[in-house]
């Protein structure tokens, strides 16, 4: 057995003590909870072989060497993990070949930070997973690190993934810090101010009927008997939702993961995926899990293909496994949001010494203002808005054969960095990697989004961009919509609960004979359904739904007509459009771009779908007129979520 820790003598002591004042926790991203013991006990880094320690009087967190994952995770002596521990993966395929997980063997520990050498203040581990040629091993260099600071309640995670130009091509799809917790201790997940509850037990998930999905369970025993539990219910958006963990009403204690960025994230702002569940396993144990998805294709985002002859590496993280104590779950969630809020000011982390993970000096910013001008909506404001460098769309293969466009919105290749506009427009993008973006901009009330190229960025300095004017496009008049434009379906009936399993489940009940809007009368709120959903043949099939919208005209127009659909999540079966039981268009298959959207209990899919629908204005009369939009279905699976929609006229002959 290793220890790397100091002895505190004479000079040693002083330089240690000036070493924790540099390296604090309040130096490096706010001060440490109140509610934990005040102590300053050095970092230690034990070496027993097979595993290592780390530890700081608070927090002590055993890895396992072989696989990097974490065998034990205990905060004031409270084990937070169960035997299932806790475990990092990137899910991917050599093209034509299975789905693996398995990290190059054999592993290669060192220790990049010691403790012994600065005055135990920090203390960081790697343990590195070099690809060459095994056998169902993913063709990347892995490694993933483990850094604990003196005073500190929580160990911060770095992955880092890296393909050389030898490698085999190779697919990423989900990327996963998993967290099994200890079922004794955790009962209470909190994902964001609407959703946290006192979850089921684990003995109540097993004893649990099994639904439509395997994922979802109606509840038998305990305080949620008769509801039922699935764990997609607990999806977030990454860029509003900092910290999300378990906590304790019995032990008092919380963990957390506080995520400080979403430059690593895949959709950067529009990033989505779930945090945390109950295990879904058929038998126990089914433990509490804490989740951090960094890379998935969940909600129609997309793979990253990495070619043959290609160099890859992204750096994701560092991001905080945060212990707290408080007298109730709120408590310590707030503490987690708080905590959020300070490592994100300390982002990006002057103590990190991770090849490409620049420091803000070698970082640059672009800033500028950007206007929407907008004659038939002279109200719309950027205030808030959404403004970001990403890479410039590019094209990858689909798995059907093909090209398909990958842009900022389902991009997890490489990094992206956003902010908010102030109430003027102003913004500053900040802490971004040298190099040539796109600059992208999005806000509700807009349809579609503002696009910039070749912003060049540069290492210590800001590129201003003057003042941006963004005309969002429009084909004429608008004679009327529906919804807001605002990447989701929350604004329409049970939007506000959407994440509640089963919802298409009512559409039958709700809407007998199917949606029939009528502009200027109904109301959206309670009048259009969250989703477009299939119904029950009652013979164990699926029919499909037709959904009419009613409006009047007075004179007959000269022109062309536009229906604009903006689609927050689709399966592969179109939507076809009539105007008075007359076929005018379609939007044709959807492919996979939101596919899942339904039964996942979601009410977006990182990528808008914009689908435009043109006719002859001419088709239109007097009086009454009724647009129909009939989706296609297979099975139970294939709803549509409508974003927005909007009919504009382009007048001719006047």
């Amino acid at each position: 057995m290793i220890k790397y820790k100091i002895t505190i003598s004479g000079g040693v002591l002083f330089l240690g003590l000036l070493l924790m004042l540099a390296l604090s926790p309040g130096a490096m991203s706010g001060p440490t909870n109140l509610d934990q013991p005040s102590t300053n006990a050095p970092v230690v880094i034990t070496d027993s072989g097979g595993t290592v320690t780390l530890e700081n009087g608070i927090v002590l967190a055993k890895i396992n060497k072989a696989n990097g994952n974490l065998l034990s995770l205990q905060y004031r002596g409270v084990e937070m993990l169960s035997h299932g521990g806790g475990y990092w993966n990137i899910y991917g395929c050599i093209p034509g070949q299975p789905y693996t997980e398995k990290k190059g063997t054999p592993s290669v520990f060192s220790i990049s930070q010691n403790p012994a050498q600065n005055g135990g203040a920090l203390g960081e581990i790697i343990l590195r997973f070099p690809y060459s040629g095994q056998p169902q091993a993913v063709p990347l260099d892995i490694q993933i690190r483990y850094t604990l600071r003196c005073g500190d309640s929580g160990v911060y995670g770095t992955t880092i993934a890296e393909h050389a130009p030898e490698y085999p091509p190779f697919n990423i799809g989900p990327c996963t810090v998993c967290l099994k917790l200890n079922p004794g201790v955790f009962d209470f997940l909190s994902i964001d101010s609407r959703r946290q509850r006192l979850m089921p037990s684990s003995e109540d998930w097993v004893k649990g009927t099994q639904l439509n999905l395997w994922e979802a369970r109606r509840i038998n025993t305990g305080i949620h008997k008769g509801e039922v539990e699935h764990k997609y219910d607990y999806t977030m958006l990454f860029s509003e939702t900092p910290a999300w963990g378990w906590s304790s009403t019995k032990s008092k204690v919380g963990l957390f993961v506080v995520n400080p960025s979403i430059e690593y994230i895949n959709g950067g702002p529009v990033g989505l995926d779930y945090g945390g569940h109950i295990d879904v396993k058929a038998s126990l144990p089914a433990d509490p899990t804490l989740l951090f998805i960094w890379n998935s294709p969940h909600y129609g985002a997309r793979e990253i293909q990495i070619k043959a002859n290609e160099h890859w590496r992204k750096v994701v993280g560092p991001f905080l496994l945060f212990c707290d104590a408080g007298e109730n779950p709120q408590a310590m969630w707030q503490a987690s949001l708080n905590r959020a809020a300070q490592e994100k000011k300390a982002w990006p982390y002057s103590w990190s010494d991770v090849p490409g993970y620049e420091h803000a000096e070698q970082r640059g910013s672009a800033s500028g203002r950007l206007l929407i001008q907008d004659s038939q909506a002279p109200n719309a404001s950027t205030a808030q808005a959404w403004v970001g460098l990403a890479h410039p769309a590019y094209e990858v293969e689909s798995k059907k054969g093909g090209p398909t466009t990958i842009d900022w919105q389902t991009d997890g290749k490489h990094y992206q960095y956003w902010t908010r506009a102030d109430s003027a427009g102003h913004f500053t993008i900040g802490n971004a990697r040298p190099g040539t973006y796109t600059l992208y901009a999005f806000t509700d009330g807009a349809l579609g989004d503002f696009s910039h190229a070749d912003v060049h960025v540069e290492s210590g300095k800001t590129v201003n961009l003057g003042e941006l004017v963004w005309t969002p496009v429009r084909y004429g008049r608008q004679l009327w919509d529906i919804g807001i434009p605002n990447r989701s379906a929350e604004e329409f009936r049970h939007g506000d609960h959407y994440w509640q399993w089963g919802l298409y489940n009512l559409y039958p009940q709700e809407f007998p004979n199917d949606v029939d809007f009528v502009i200027g009368k109904s109301d959206c709120r309670r009048d259009w359904n969250y989703v477009q959903p299939p119904r029950p043949n009652g013979k164990g099939g699926w029919t499909n739904t037709t959904w009419h919208i009613r409006f009047n005209i007075g004179e007959v127009p000269k022109g062309i007509a536009t229906l604009r659909l903006a689609i927050c999540g689709a399966s592969v079966g179109p939507v076809d459009v009539a105007l008075n039981g007359s076929p005018i268009g379609s939007t044709g298959d959807f492919g996979s771009g939101g596919c899942s959207v339904m039964y996942r209990d979601g009410i977006r899919s990182p990528s808008i779908i914009e689908r435009d629908v043109k006719f002859d204005a001419a088709l239109l009369k007097p009086g009454e007129n009724i647009i129909s939009l009939t989706k296609h279905v297979r099975n139970w699976t294939d709803g549509v979520l409508y974003d927005y929609l909007r009919l504009e006229l382009e007048e001719k002959g006047k």
